[in-house]
Order: C-alpha cells, then sequence, then structure tokens
C-alpha cells in the first residue's frame, strides 16, 4: 500500500478524574481555559487537524465534554469502564474505530502537541513504522502512534499503565519534532499558566 493511502486514526483518551489536578472532583481539567478554549478542545482540534477520523473516549456520566467533542467532529464514544484505568479507554477507543490501519493514540489534558507533529507520527505509521513517538531535545512524549501490528497487544491491555509496556518492550521509531507540547500536561492548576 503507498504511503498516505492508509487509514490512521486519532484516538483522544478523554475519559480520566483528573485527582491530581482537583483530588475533590469538583473540576474536571479538560474543562479548564487554556488560551481561550477548553483543555480538551484544544487537544482535540490539533488531532483533527492532522487526521481525517478522531474517536473521542469519554465517561459515560460526562456530557458536557462529549458535547463539546461532538460539535468539533469527533466521533465520541463513552466508556463505563473508564473508571479502572486508561487502559479500558485505549481498549475502548480502538474497538470504536473500526478497520484502521493504524492509530495515533493522545491524551486529552495534553493541548500543546502540535497538529505537525500529529502528522509526523501518522505519516510514520503510513510508511510502515509499527510504533512511532515523538522525540523533543532527547525526550520521549506524546503521543504515540501504532500500526496494525500491536493491535492485539493493546487490546489485550489492563490496568492504568496504558501501552506504556508495549513502547517499552517493542522497537520504537522515533520522531524528532520541534514541539515542547509533547512533554507537557495539565495535571496540575499551575499546569494552565
Amino acid at each position: 500500500m503507498m504511503a498516505g493511502s492508509r487509514h490512521i486514526v486519532g484516538i483522544l483518551l478523554a475519559a480520566g478524574r483528573g485527582r491530581r489536578f482537583d483530588p475533590a472532583g469538583v473540576h474536571n481539567k479538560l474543562l479548564q481555559p487554556l488560551d481561550g478554549l477548553p483543555v480538551v478542545v484544544a487537544s482535540a482540534r490539533h488531532l483533527l487537524a492532522a487526521l481525517p477520523q478522531v474517536v473521542a473516549v469519554v465517561r459515560a456520566d460526562d456530557d458536557t465534554t462529549a458535547g463539546l467533542l461532538a460539535a468539533l467532529g469527533c466521533d465520541v464514544t463513552r466508556c463505563v469502564d473508564a473508571d479502572t484505568g486508561m487502559a479500558a479507554s485505549l481498549v475502548h477507543g480502538l474497538r470504536h474505530s473500526g478497520e484502521a490501519d493504524g492509530w495515533v493514540v493522545a491524551l486529552g489534558d495534553m493541548p500543546r502537541v502540535l497538529p505537525s507533529t500529529i502528522a509526523a507520527l501518522r505519516q510514520a505509521v503510513e510508511e510502515g513504522a509499527a510504533i512511532a513517538a515523538p522525540l523533543y531535545q532527547g525526550k520521549r512524549g506524546n503521543p504515540v502512534a501504532f500500526g496494525r501490528r500491536h493491535l492485539p497487544e493493546l487490546l489485550a491491555l489492563g490496568g492504568d499503565r496504558g501501552a506504556r509496556g508495549i513502547v517499552n518492550n517493542n522497537p520504537v521509531n522515533d520522531v524528532a519534532v520541534d514541539d515542547p507540547g509533547i512533554l507537557l500536561d495539565i495535571d496540575t492548576p499551575s499546569d494552565l499558566r
């Protein structure tokens, strides 16, 4: 198959509770404003700018996030098992993504990742990489892209570690990017500054 003709889907994980951001659970970090937009909206816009399809995984009870992401054009799916860990959300999103050739797995709390970084990861998978990760100044970050080869391992994940074990135990195509956003997530209120 020629490069560029493969169907790569974005998976936006937006189903966490954000307990480090607000231990009381009153403020959803994904809905907090950052440069005039809710954090999750900025994250989704960057994915949508680089990928033809984005599956957004939200908690079953999170109507606000679901509504915002659906209005942007994301294919929103609600994960009833989200509280069991990130792996449940990832598996849910993969199962909802249809017949894809690969996936760029992004986190809803990483709104500073540039669309050009996402496009570079997509291209790496289109060109045959089984796993592609962005590298900024020698540090690997997120999002991470996976080719179809790793789908069985991804679907077998459980707990809160996500796909880290798959990345750590397999060859990774590191994609050098000029994007510090791959290392910046929103974990505490001070990260919004």
